[in-house]
This record gives C-alpha cells, structure tokens and sequence, in this order.
C-alpha cells in the first residue's frame, strides 16, 4: 500500500515537473508570488473566525506553489527547509494583517509588501537549492535577505502573538516553537548540508530555549506588544547571528560589537518604554 502511495506521488511529480519545466523558472516565482498574494487579499475579507481555515489553505498552497517555483534538486532536509521561510512569512503576514484598521488603504499596500516579500524568499530557498558556492556573492546576498526575513518574520509573529493577550506559558511556547524553526533553518543554511547533524538542532533549541525565557519574563512586564516584539526580534537577531557567525568561523571582534551592540540599543530603548 506504502509502495503503490509513493508510486503515485512520484508520478505526479514527475507530471508537474513536465508541464511546470515549460514555465521560465522566474516567471514562476511571479505567478507563485502573485496566487499567494490573492489568497492573502481573499482571506483579508474575512472575519478572523475563519484563520484555521485559511491556516490550512496556506499551508496547503505555500508548501505546493514553492515546489512549483523550486521544482529541480530538492532532495533530503530541503523539503522542509526550502519551504520554511515561504510558508512562515505568509502565515505571519495573515496573522500580522488583523492589527491594521480593514480598509483598501492599508490593504493595498499590505499586499504589495507580501508580494514582494514572498518572491523574495523564494529567490532565497532557490539560491539554497542550486548549492552555490558559499565564496559567491549570489550566496551572500541570499542569506542576508533569508536573515534579514527572519528577524521580520519573528517580529511580526510576536506583535500579533502578544496583541491577543494570552496565558504566559502559551506565549512562551509559542515563541519557543517559531525560534527553533526559525533558528534551524538558518544554521541549515550556512553549510546546506542534506543530513541534519546534532549541533543543527542542538543549537536551534538553544536559541528557541532563551527566547522562550525572554518571552516569560516580557509577559510579566507592562511593556506594549510592539515592543516587546522588537525586543525579541533584535534578541533573535543577535543570539543566532553569533552563532552563525560562530559556525562560519568569521566570529570576529567586529563581529560580535556589531550584534551586542544592536541588542543593547534595543534593550535600553524596551527598559525606557516600560509603563512603570
């Protein structure tokens, strides 16, 4: 049974790859950037009664219309690596919408920047799937933009999390959840290895544990989700660029100034908008 299952899902992808291969690998990316952001603009018509619904139709049309973007070489951990950042920015996005007032002003724009921002990732898992070499700028650029989505992606999760007030623990292991995917994803991506070793996990739990704690102790807090947000964004930013920058033997002094520095800033401008 297991055997005729995976017997008829390679057919169909051998079928989609077929007729998708016609397609100019870039104006796959618009189309699939360009579905996405209709759903987006359809769920944005909808009372947030429905989220589950359009949970699953994201999850559902993010994971295929990347493979429809990607389609060549995705072998081992990359089915779930490569569509990580794409599925994670849309549900963010979906999630993050609801605190904006509802009307075509903020609407427009909003579909706009996800758009963009879709595309975007998706030129990053591509980059990640063709296996460039790492000395190449094309790979840099690649994995600046991947990392630069991420700290938005947590920032905008953590603003919408907060703003629903929930239990501490819930917000704690939410935030614990999106920081080892996040976390595990970019330290995939510094070696692009197709078998995940123990440190990969190792250290995404690692990030995900102290940004847990972080958020257990921002619930107790009288600090205002926007910043709060910020704080754990910048505190993502910085513990897993040193560590990534620790695993790509270039942690230099310049370096870790660089992430400390940032991190502090942000902490005293959270410490200064407590609401004592």
């Amino acid at each position: 049974m297991m055997f005729k299952k995976s017997s008829a899902m390679e057919k169909f992808s051998e079928f989609l790859q077929k007729k998708a291969l016609k397609i100019e690998k870039r104006f796959r990316f618009v189309i699939s950037a360009l579905v996405m952001g209709s759903l987006m603009l359809l769920s944005t018509f909808f009372l947030f009664d429905k989220a589950l619904i359009f949970l699953a139709v994201f999850l559902v049309f993010g994971y295929l219309f990347t493979y429809f973007s990607i389609l060549e070489g995705v072998e081992g951990i990359e089915w779930f690596t490569l569509f990580l950042m794409p599925i994670i920015l849309t549900v963010s996005f979906y999630f993050f919408y609801f605190l904006f007032p509802v009307r075509w002003l903020t609407r427009l724009p909003f579909m706009f920047l996800f758009g963009i921002s879709f595309y975007a990732v998706l030129l990053c898992s591509n980059i990640f799937n063709v296996g460039v070499e790492k000395s190449l700028q094309l790979y840099r650029a690649a994995f600046s933009i991947n990392f630069f989505y991420q700290a938005v992606v947590f920032f905008l999760f953590n603003n919408a999390l907060f703003s629903f007030k929930l239990n501490f623990i819930i917000n704690a292991l939410a935030v614990f959840i999106i920081a080892v995917l996040l976390a595990f994803q970019l330290i995939w991506s510094v070696k692009l290895d197709l078998v995940i070793d123990k440190k990969t996990i190792a250290y995404a739990f690692l990030i995900g544990l102290l940004l847990s704690e972080l958020a257990l102790i921002g619930s107790f807090v009288p600090l205002k989700s926007t910043i709060l947000a910020l704080f754990l964004a910048s505190s993502y930013y910085s513990l897993s660029g040193l560590i990534y920058s620790h695993l790509d033997q270039r942690l230099f002094k310049e370096t870790v100034r660089e992430f400390v520095s940032v991190w502090l800033i942000v902490l005293g401008l959270t410490i200064l908008s407590i609401r004592w």
